[in-house]
């Protein structure tokens, strides 16, 4: 996520504010199409509880329909600042846009892996093969669509030299975005939401969390629970401030974390995990073939990428660093 080489003098740089312009109305329209998306999905819950008969269960729909609900709030507000040439909506787009590709690319993978045994459900028909490679091959190609290819040309754009000068000469305000280096700045808003959606699926989940070989839940697993929020909250302030304390604070959290979790669901059937979140037993047979197995491969896959991330941006938390560092 580093930025590209400094922009040309002002002189020679070409504007780009119909790049802008344009790639903000794209922008304005995801933005829509997440707002459409929340009655959708609750439009489908009720659908398939009448189908099956099964009580539905709103609660947990409750991260999805916030995140599709906050996502949309997002990309209107920033295809907006897009067509204003505002500094902080492409600081903000390119930031977000790495994050969706970067989720993209691992999203696929896991569903290239995972996705043909979810078409087998224990004690169920198994799909002709003809048909579950079409509908394997479509789902995995909108996918790329619409999580690598999308994100990938977003960020080809707004990383452009032309297209940050051309925000810097039409708003030359400093804004908070340019308080620390771009991809702290992007390390700091990840614990943010990290810390936001906890405390969401404290309240929707009954606190469930791994811990060391066993799953904690209710007021052990909330106490536990409020405590990593805080703490990511912490290092969420104290990186954008590029406090060294914030940056080793959050390797040791997540490498503790990490090892939990991974003794935790090498003992622990993912079952059990989401009988103890609520989950109907309907749900629950659906995501059978998800086996702990999976769970152990799909955080090797998730936490590597981020780790590697965290330690490429040690190097903008040395001491000597000013917290107002430009980019």
């Amino acid at each position: 996520m580093n930025e590209p080489p400094p922009a040309p003098p002002t002189a020679d740089f070409k504007d780009r504010q119909g790049g802008l312009i344009g790639f903000g109305i794209l922008v304005i329209i995801i933005g829509c199409l997440c707002a459409f998306f929340v009655p959708l999905m609750l439009l489908a819950q009720t659908m398939a509880a009448r189908t099956t008969g099964a009580a539905s269960n709103p609660r947990m729909m409750v991260p999805a329909v916030m995140t599709y609900a906050v996502m949309s709030v997002v990309f209107i507000w920033l295809g907006i600042g897009s067509t204003m040439a505002r500094r902080w909506a492409r600081a903000l787009l390119l930031i977000l846009s790495w994050v969706w590709l970067v989720t993209g690319v691992v999203m696929v993978i896991c569903m290239a892996v995972f996705l043909p045994k979810a078409f087998v459900p224990s004690g169920a028909q198994p799909m002709p093969n003809g048909t579950m490679a079409v509908v394997l091959v479509v789902m995995l190609v909108f996918m790329t669509v619409a999580f690598v290819i999308l994100p990938g040309l977003l960020v080809l754009f707004y990383r452009s030299p032309h297209v940050k000068a051309t925000c810097e000469a039409r708003d030359p305000v400093t804004r908070w975005t340019d308080a620390c280096p771009l991809p702290v700045l992007a390390l700091s808003l990840l614990l943010a939401y990290g810390a936001v959606s906890m405390f969401l699926m404290l309240f929707c989940y009954h606190g469930v969390i791994p811990f060391f070989g066993r799953l904690l839940s209710g007021l052990p697993g909330g106490t536990l629970t409020l405590a990593i929020i805080a703490i990511w909250a912490y290092c969420a302030w104290a990186t954008y401030h590029l406090n060294p304390t914030g940056w080793w604070t959050l390797l040791i959290t997540i490498a503790v974390l990490l090892v939990s979790s991974v003794l935790t669901f090498s003992r622990v059937d993912m079952m059990d995990m989401y009988r103890l979140m609520g989950y109907p037993e309907q749900q629950i047979e659906q995501l059978s073939s998800f086996t702990s197995r999976n769970m152990l491969v799909f955080l090797s896959v998730a936490s590597l990428p981020f780790l590697g991330y965290l330690l490429y941006v040690k190097r903008y938390f040395c001491r000597t660093n000013a917290p107002s560092a430009h980019r």
